[in-house]
């Protein structure tokens, strides 16, 4: 941890223990290490962790997170945060890149038009939410560009499945807080496509160092919830 262990030992010392090892290796709250560091990495975003951020990302892609599911996680955080929030993320991401020699731009992931992302979007929401949501962006234009652009510019794209995007997603919404009811939503979503509670426990438990013991809890009670509809 930088210069911590000299400035400050004491809580070097016990913060390096509880996160890398009491964390990581509590049983049964296990994860393999690419979803564990991909879900740091999108946590960090959230939580607007910038510094943590910077110190992760080299960890994370020698752990075997590939520069496009790093890059992927960063884009998507996107309509989740604003850019305003996830800009400084992008630097980082390309910074840390381009000093380990990965060329940049990387190969492209998109696979939808503008002309078909409303529709290729809509079917990516009723893949992860049901059928219903087919019809769900006719409602209002915000509905309309969540279909769009949320769903249809960043889901529809390779580099990460549908599940990996659907944690990543419930990262960032507990991360920042105060978004329970999507957080909620979101974890019956995972839970759809094989995310079951207690993998996001497990979710929670690796990324608690990271935002604390309260919005960790929130995320657990919204698991549960989520669990119970």
């Amino acid at each position: 941890m930088k210069n911590y262990r000299e400035t400050d030992p004491e809580f070097a010392e016990r913060f390096e223990q509880f996160a890398f090892e009491e964390v990581v290796n509590e049983p049964g709250q296990q994860l393999d290490e690419v979803t564990r560091h991909m879900a740091i990495l999108a946590t960090l975003l959230g939580c607007q962790g910038a510094e943590a951020f910077r110190l992760e990302l080299p960890c994370a892609l020698d752990a075997g997170v590939t520069p496009v599911i790093a890059k992927e996680i960063v884009y998507q955080a996107v309509d989740y945060l604003g850019i305003g929030r996830v800009l400084p993320f992008l630097d980082i991401t390309n910074d840390v890149l381009v000093s380990r020699g990965v060329p940049l731009p990387l190969e492209g992931q998109c696979t939808t038009t503008m002309e078909n992302r409303l529709e290729k979007g809509a079917q990516a929401q009723a893949d992860i939410f049901g059928p219903q949501m087919l019809e769900a962006w006719k409602t209002s234009h915000i509905n309309r560009w969540l279909a769009a652009n949320c769903f249809g510019d960043y889901y529809t794209r390779t580099g990460l499945t549908l599940a990996q995007r659907e944690m990543i997603t419930f990262c960032f919404l507990a991360a920042q807080g105060g978004c329970e009811p999507q957080l909620t939503a979101h974890a019956k979503g995972n839970m759809n496509l094989g995310n079951d509670k207690d993998f996001l426990i497990r979710v929670v438990s690796q990324c608690l160092p990271y935002i604390g013991y309260p919005r960790s809890l929130n995320a657990i009670v919204c698991v549960h919830k989520a669990a119970e509809g």
